[in-house]
Parts: C-alpha cells; structure tokens; sequence
C-alpha cells in the first residue's frame, strides 16, 4: 500500500507555471503513476501518466506541450511541471498510483488527497 501527499499548488496568473509535487509513503517503483484533475462541477479527469521506470509519458490532449510529469523513484516523488497554464486549468489536481499500466486509461489503485490549482485570467 502507498499514501500520496501533494503539494505546489497556488493561484498563478494566466500563462504562468507551477510544480506539483506528490511524495509518497511506499515504494514508487512498483506502480505506474499519474496525475489527474477534477474542476468544479465536472468529472475527474486524466492528465499525465508515467511508467514505472519513467521510460513512457502520457498526457492528455488539452495539456500536451504545457504540462510534463517526471518521478524520482529513489526518493518516491513525482512530478508535474505546469507551465503556460490556461484558466481552463483550474481544478483539483490528484497524484494517483496503479498496480497496472500506465496510461491515458490507467485505473488508479490509490490517490492523494488533492491540491488546488487556481489559474486567473
């Protein structure tokens, strides 16, 4: 079992960049790991996966070129480098771990409690 923790969140003007950070309790190594968003009144989507070694990325369409996810298994943090971020972009922002695949339908086994993302116009 894993427990994730995120953290970076913030209010940033439009076009600005934040980091995400999610430190784990667990060994990272053995899960795929992503991140995903929910904004307010909407359904929790996908954002960016990485594979167990980091080897293989994916993102989401409407993030692409904006947004990467990196992770440090030897300290079980992952990463998600925001940058040029659009209103659009406000949501909750969940770290999330899979026993599975990584993937842009990856099936999480395990997520952070979440952090607030606010982009202003």
């Amino acid at each position: 079992q894993v427990q994730l923790v995120e953290s970076g969140g913030g209010l940033v003007q439009a076009g600005g960049s934040l980091r995400l950070s999610c430190a784990a309790s667990g060994r990272i190594s053995r899960y795929g790991m992503g991140w995903f968003r929910q904004a307010s009144g909407k359904e929790r989507e996908f954002v960016a996966a990485a594979s167990r070694n980091g080897g293989s990325t994916y993102y989401a369409d409407s993030v692409k070129g904006r947004f990467t996810i990196s992770r440090h298994n030897a300290d079980n943090t992952v990463y998600l480098q925001m940058n040029n971020l659009k209103p659009e972009d406000t949501a909750v922002y969940y770290c999330a771990a899979t026993r599975g695949p990584a993937s842009t339908t990856m099936t999480a086994n395990y997520w952070g409690q979440g952090t607030q993302v606010t982009v202003s116009s």
